[in-house]
């Protein structure tokens, strides 16, 4: 499949702005930062994750514990993704038990990423609270899993893609919607 760009919706300022917000609803909603822990989804999450922990310590001048989930071995559809996944590491050097756990991910679509991050999550212990953070919701979920901070609602077709793109990962910062071109659909 072939997708081409429709439209630019997000330009670096954005992101960050999106994000700062993010922090001070997390910090408002809360109330408090005591057994707060921000959990990124690699790859995109995990550096939004970063960034949202750093904005967190300029609002309250308390650092936040960060870790990274890589969902690869808990996606229901890992035989569709590739025949040989690339796992990263997981990295969580810390009991969850009890902790208010803020969940990150660059884009929230039929919530069966974040299904496999709340799976992975229960391997490091029973958090008291799971929340989830995105930058960006565009809806068409197939399980009732629902946001708590959100940089940007986006309503697309399915024959629409979010693409985020980020200095740490892709050397520029910008989130566009692309649409399939027409003929180009896979069997």
């Amino acid at each position: 499949m072939e997708f081409r760009e429709k439209s630019k919706i997000m330009d670096g300022a954005a992101i960050e702005k999106a994000l700062i917000r993010i922090a001070h609803e997390i910090v408002e909603k809360l109330k408090t930062t005591d057994d707060l822990i921000i959990i990124g989804i690699r790859t995109r999450g995990a550096y939004l994750a970063e960034r949202i922990v750093d904005r967190i310590l300029e609002i309250s001048g308390v650092g936040v514990p960060l870790g990274i989930l890589d969902i690869t071995l808990y996606r229901d559809d890992l035989t569709a993704v590739a025949s040989q996944p690339v796992v990263h590491s997981t990295e969580i050097p810390f009991d969850l038990t009890g902790k208010r756990i803020v969940l990150v991910d660059d884009v929230l679509y039929t919530c069966r990423t974040m299904r496999a991050a709340i799976d992975e999550l229960m391997d490091f212990g029973r958090p008291s609270l799971v929340q989830i953070a995105v930058l960006v919701d565009r809806g068409h979920r197939e399980l009732p899993i629902r946001p708590d901070y959100v940089g940007k609602n986006v309503p697309t077709s399915r024959d629409e893609m979010v693409d985020v793109e980020i200095d740490e990962v892709d050397g520029k910062e910008q989130v566009r919607i692309l649409g399939l071109v027409e003929g180009k659909a896979g069997k």
